[in-house]
């Protein structure tokens, strides 16, 4: 039985890529039941890659359906029927086309939350554009503020538009509808746009911005690597180390436990000065070995860590004391958050195959043998 705060509720997922299935994955490793809906013959989804590894479809069943067919598209609307919610990550107005669109599925449950994922949004003068996660960040003026300032803006991976502001922020949306679905016994549209969800990332950064405590200079302010008390050093064998000695007293141990002085560094909230205190502070860095400057200020108040690899993350004590990591079907992977006292989420299954649950998921969800039998000869699932 699935475990988790969400244990429960019943959500469709039409297949996507990206944030879509990011966001299935978290609210599935809450306990929520999550049917995936796929294609009879796969799309091109991405970059292919065997089952085991397609860590964001862990957690759900999987079945097979042609939504080019109207028996397939009333397969899913039966089963919208006894959803909760449903999530998709088509362009604006592709549900509608295929008579799947919010109006169709609330014909068959008004209480059901639709879910839309997008980059751009449901409406605006760019909404029916493609995009990826650098489009949207870089629209929503947050890519300008990654990378060195005398080079290009650096994706940070994809991470800030596809799963933060984009996967994050449909489940947060979908939940909350869910509660509120609760109270009013209506289901509604959760519209999650990268573009507004990186935006609203970057609220507390803007914020600093129109008070003028930052400025528009890649690499020249304190959380973006233009400090030398926050950011990144190479080590004596080629690794790196991190310091965020933003407070006072945090940057007094950051002198102590490097050996440098005010002396040395007179003035360290002058921007002007930057430059040069971080000159400094990369020549002691590259005076020892990563595991050296572990010994010396793991677990101090300079905030420090060292920087892992892939590969290092997961074996690191921190992250192995807590489980961090698990290991499903031998691929190592980040394992559930946030964590619950009480009913703990669990990856409750590795990924399926595409369609692998198709009969099993309509058998349980009222489909009697005969019409599995009219729906397969007829090709409309498989």
């Amino acid at each position: 039985m699935a475990s988790g705060p969400l244990n429960g509720y019943k959500i469709i997922e039409l297949a996507g890529i990206g944030p879509a299935p990011f966001c299935a994955m978290l609210l599935a490793d809450m306990g929520a039941e999550i049917i995936r809906v796929d294609r009879t013959i796969p799309a091109d989804l991405g970059l292919p890659q065997p089952r085991e590894f397609s860590v964001l479809e862990r957690g759900r069943k999987r079945i097979a359906v042609d939504l080019k067919q109207a028996d397939g598209v009333q397969t899913v609307l039966r089963l919208v029927g006894q959803a909760d919610a449903l999530i998709e990550g088509f362009r604006p107005g592709v549900t509608e086309r295929i008579g799947l669109g919010p109006e169709d599925c609330w014909a068959h449950n008004e209480r059901l939350v639709y879910g839309r994922m997008t980059g751009w949004g449901q409406d605006g003068p760019m909404a029916t554009a493609a995009g990826h996660d650098i489009n949207y960040i870089a629209l929503a003026g947050v890519l300008n503020a990654f990378g060195p300032k005398d080079r290009r803006p650096l994706p940070p991976l994809n991470l800030v538009g596809d799963f933060g502001g984009g996967g994050i922020y449909l489940a947060l949306g979908v939940v909350s509808a869910l509660l509120e679905a609760q109270k009013s016994g209506k289901g509604q549209v959760v519209d999650a746009a990268m573009v507004d969800g990186a935006a609203s990332l970057g609220a507390a950064i803007y914020g600093m911005y129109a008070a003028g405590t930052i400025v528009g200079e890649r690499e020249s302010n304190i959380v973006d690597g233009g400090a030398h008390f926050y950011g990144s050093y190479k080590t004596k064998d080629d690794k790196y180390v991190t310091i965020g000695s933003i407070e006072g007293k945090f940057y007094e141990e950051l002198l102590e436990k490097t050996g440098l002085t005010h002396e040395d560094l007179p003035d360290p909230r002058e921007r002007s000065n930057w430059d040069g205190y971080r000159e400094k502070m990369a020549e002691v860095f590259e005076t020892k070995t990563r595991d050296e400057w572990d010994q010396i200020m793991l677990g101090s108040d300079i905030c420090y860590a060292p920087v892992l690899t892939f590969d290092e993350a997961p074996k690191h004590p921190h992250n192995a004391a807590r489980g961090t990591f698990v290991e499903i079907d031998g691929v190592t992977q980040p394992g559930p958050a946030p964590r619950f006292s009480r009913t703990p989420s669990a990856v409750q299954s590795p990924p399926e195959d595409t369609g692998a649950n198709t009969d099993e998921v309509l058998t349980a969800w009222g489909f009697s043998a005969e019409e599995l039998d009219r729906l397969h000869d007829a090709k409309a699932i498989a």
